[in-house]
């Protein structure tokens, strides 16, 4: 018999909570809310979008569960309750039969995350993206999308990179036929430090997610019509954007002259295998892209044409 609470509750028992929970120190084990006996789909493979402003962390999307089944949470940068705190991710763990959701949180450090791969510096253990000093947060470039025009308090450590920039291993649970994996001592004392729940708007985005039919996995096949988002109620992400952009690149870079020989033929081999995740993702999404998609598509594709331009400009400068 299916166990599980109605809607949109896999980051705790209810929204309620979630209103009165706010800063609010949550138990070292917030408990397992929903136990299923069908396992979660691969995590979906997708691109991370820009950190919008300073100070946001990045938190991973993730499959949740309500009356329709499981549906995806697209991943996006939120704004932390307090300095100093991380995000650990919650994740699903197969225990007695049933996959139960273990709900995220934040804390002074990142704890166990069922040693999930959730990508962009959430590898299966700890968290590599960037780091809290001196009050304010600084972004690992290495693993984390980041625009250094808006956000200047960066660091590069290439040593971290461990398939952490897009999802390769795609599995969404620990336990039998998933990722087999312990907490270590450290990560099992990191449990019983003071932890904050999820923030209202965290539970407002997946709220959010719970109620569009593109996001339930019984529709989109595990493949959500938007995997991120650059921040709650913002812009969607998803490849077809991506591609989009990519396709205006090599087009723009072949008129001016500004790609090689070799750079063309690279970035067309780009474009066919780009073209056929685009027919995949339309193929998922009904055929079409949404309104909201066109304009984030559009958006892209003229910010790209400005810059190229810009950078023609500055290689040609006109002879005086």
């Amino acid at each position: 018999m299916l166990k599980a609470l109605k809607n949109s509750k896999s980051l705790l028992a209810t929204a309620a909570l979630a209103a009165v929970c706010f800063l609010t120190p949550a138990p070292a084990q917030a408990g397992i809310f929903i136990s299923v006996r069908i396992g979660p789909p691969a995590l979906p493979v997708y691109v991370q979008p820009p950190c919008p402003t300073p100070g946001y962390l990045w938190t991973p999307g993730y499959w949740a569960y309500g009356d329709a089944g499981y549906y995806w949470v697209p991943g996006v940068w939120i704004t932390p309750p307090r300095v100093g705190v991380l995000w650990t991710p919650g994740y699903w763990g197969y225990a007695g039969g049933l996959y139960g959701w273990h709900a995220g949180y934040w804390g002074p450090h990142v704890g166990f995350y069922g040693g999930i791969n959730y990508g962009f510096g959430y590898g299966g253990f700890g968290f590599v993206g960037g780091g809290w000093s001196g009050g304010a947060f600084r972004y690992n470039t290495a693993v984390t999308n980041v625009n250094t025009t808006i956000i200047h308090n960066t660091y590069i450590d290439r040593t971290v990179i461990h398939n952490t920039t897009i999802v390769n291993n795609r599995m969404a649970f620990n336990g039998p036929g998933g990722v087999n994996a312990q907490p270590t001592p450290q990560e099992r004392a990191f449990e019983h430090e003071q932890h904050f729940q999820p923030t209202p708007n965290q539970f407002a985005h997946e709220h959010t997610a719970s109620l569009d039919r593109n996001q339930f996995a019984s529709v989109n096949h595990g493949r959500p019509a938007y995997a991120s988002m650059d921040r709650v109620g913002g812009n969607r992400f998803n490849e077809q954007a991506r591609a989009a952009n990519q396709q205006q690149r090599i087009a723009q870079g072949i008129e001016h002259g500004q790609l090689s020989a070799g750079q063309t033929a690279h970035l067309e081999h780009q474009e066919q295998n780009i073209n056929r995740q685009v027919h995949a993702d339309r193929e998922a999404n009904g055929g079409k892209l949404t309104p909201q998609e066109h304009r984030q598509v559009n958006r892209e594709q003229n910010h790209e044409s400005r810059k190229i331009n810009e950078d023609k400009h500055e290689e040609h400068p006109r002879e005086r």
